[in-house]
């Protein structure tokens, strides 16, 4: 049971330090995102960018994994 907190404390620190970067870091509005203007409306569906973000998630959980 002692895991638990480590890793809800690692977990906070790791958001804390992505919200700060992603204020400095511009992701999206990448090519290949879909952006669809109307009148009244606009529609935006970031496809390269959920792609970035699953490789990078994905790298490093297998980091992660590597370590234990």
């Amino acid at each position: 049971m002692n895991s638990l907190p480590k890793l809800l404390m690692i977990a906070g620190g790791a958001l804390l330090v992505i919200g700060f970067l992603m204020q400095f870091i511009k992701l999206g509005r990448l090519p290949g995102d879909i952006v669809i203007k109307k009148e009244n409306a606009t529609f935006y569906f970031p496809v390269v960018t959920c792609i970035i973000i699953s490789v990078l998630l994905s790298l490093v959980s297998f980091i992660i994994g590597k370590f234990r």
